[in-house]
């Protein structure tokens, strides 16, 4: 490498004369920086959707390439964030993609000391079956005076903040048809 080529690689130099005379764009950037490129810039697509941890609803961008979530970025369209996201927000990348995500039921019998992985159709059957037996029972066809209840105080519902309002409307439609009173939500938007 040359002095002149050296001394015109210079970013004081190169700020001083050329077109970038306060050092904010091509004048304070490397060889190597301006051959990066961003993360979401090769995605195959992107999806809109909500963080799923609190209850404010911040707006996310999830880019996705050949079938797996490489990105999740604020959303600068949502209203709610513009753009922004907490740290917990910002991180809910690894909520997909970390290897220590639990993708199969596992159940721990009573007084067992070791869990066991079941089927997906095992385990909402056994769910299935304890609801039908809490709610019948507990069932209570009318008060002491004869006036008619029809409910159970055997069951109850308390969904989270990664619940929707249509996740939530329709499990709120469930239960109450099941008879239940105590259905709770940490409702979002």
């Amino acid at each position: 490498m040359g002095l002149r080529t050296f001394i015109e690689s210079w970013p004081v130099y190169r700020q001083l004369t050329g077109t970038d005379p306060l050092g904010r764009g091509a004048a304070a950037q490397s060889g190597r920086s301006a051959e990066l490129t961003a993360r979401t810039e090769t995605a195959d697509s992107m999806a809109r959707s909500v963080c799923p941890y609190c209850a404010v609803g911040c707006g996310q961008r999830v880019f996705v390439t050949d079938g797996r979530v490489t990105q999740i970025e604020g959303d600068p369209d949502s209203p709610i964030s513009r753009g922004r996201l907490c740290p917990k927000g910002s991180a809910s990348k690894s909520l997909v993609t970390s290897p220590l995500r639990q993708t199969k039921v596992r159940y721990r019998r009573p007084y067992a000391t070791e869990w066991e992985d079941l089927e997906l159709d095992t385990a909402l059957d056994m769910i299935a079956d304890r609801i039908l037996a809490a709610r019948e029972e507990t069932w209570e066809d009318v008060d002491s005076e004869g006036r008619p209840l029809n409910r159970t105080l055997g069951i109850s519902s308390l969904g989270g903040a990664t619940l929707d309002n249509e996740e939530n409307y329709l499990i709120k439609k469930l239960f109450t048809a099941m008879g239940a009173l105590q259905i709770e939500n940490q409702a979002r938007i």
